[in-house]
């Protein structure tokens, strides 16, 4: 078998790895599809301890309704439990799901809204069968081909996408003028350190800030931008804005992310023309 033979047994493994991921989800018999959900609440927010681990998040208590008795159930975040929160305050409302009959393996998610299709392995694959094509058209062909390939598609997806980015640049700028300031305070600053194969260690530094809302919500929450000098930020007063309608969505560095908005339509409109720039050099070089 020549490695053309090689790339086709690699497209049509992938490609029966699609076609059965795709079946389930459009079934409803994804494992994320079949999950039990819940929505649930955060009843207590524990303090940081200064020094500690950013493992696991904010560590608070979460109460839901079972959906078998209706009774309240109360949990922790402790151990591996899904998306870590890393904003919580007393009354905020959170996802919870667990797959069937396994009430004991529960998960968080921060958007009580989300909910699973099961795709991430079917689009996987799609996508080891795409770079396998581009691969082949490019060494059969010459690499003109890998431009075409390459850019062609994403350009056509940047220039659908363009409407909604828009859109999102918009929202997120009206919702940073529509911030206010309260003062807040860095409560604990934690430190994680990894080894990696090598033996060389990384130290990672996540101050916690607090902070009171207009609305009177305590706020504790993770904070890995926004704050010079880290390491030595315990104890420091900061001025933190937020969005009354979501205070999860707060800042520490107000005026750069107002100038970042700025920048993003120009950024997103450079990089298309780019990337269509590159598609057209190709199909001109064939």
């Amino acid at each position: 078998m020549d490695w053309h033979g090689y790339v086709a047994l690699w497209c049509a493994v992938w490609g029966a790895v699609a076609l059965v991921g795709f079946g389930r989800s459009l079934a409803g018999v994804t494992r994320a599809q079949r999950a039990v959900r819940m929505r649930g609440r955060i009843e207590r927010v524990h303090e940081p301890r200064h020094g500690g681990s950013r493992s696991g998040g904010v560590a608070v208590v979460v109460s839901y309704p079972d959906p078998s008795t209706g009774e309240a159930v109360t949990v922790t975040n402790e151990g591996e439990r899904g998306d870590a929160i890393t904003v919580a305050w007393e009354g905020r409302e959170i996802g919870v799901h667990h797959p069937p009959g396994q009430a004991h393996a529960y998960r968080f998610t921060e958007d009580p809204e989300a909910r699973g299709w099961g795709l991430a392995w079917p689009g996987t694959a799609v996508f080891l069968i795409y770079g396998a094509v581009v691969v082949l058209l490019s060494v059969d062909r010459g690499w003109p081909w890998a431009l075409i390939c390459v850019c062609g598609p994403w350009a056509l997806i940047g220039f659908l996408s363009m409407p909604g980015n828009l859109r999102d640049t918009r929202l997120r700028r009206e919702r940073l003028e529509s911030m206010v300031a309260v003062p807040g305070r860095i409560v604990a600053v934690l430190r994680d350190v990894s080894t990696d194969s090598d033996g060389d260690t990384t130290t990672t530094i996540t101050p916690v800030v607090a902070f009171t809302t207009r609305e009177g919500l305590a706020v504790t929450a993770h904070r890995t931008s926004g704050v010079p000098d880290p390491a030595g930020a315990y104890g420091r007063e900061v001025t933190v804005h937020y969005p009354p309608q979501d205070p999860a969505l707060f800042v520490l560095d107000h005026p750069k992310q107002q100038r970042s908005v700025r920048t993003d339509t120009l950024v997103s409109v450079v990089g298309l023309v780019l990337v269509a720039a590159a598609a057209v050099l190709g199909v001109v070089l064939l």
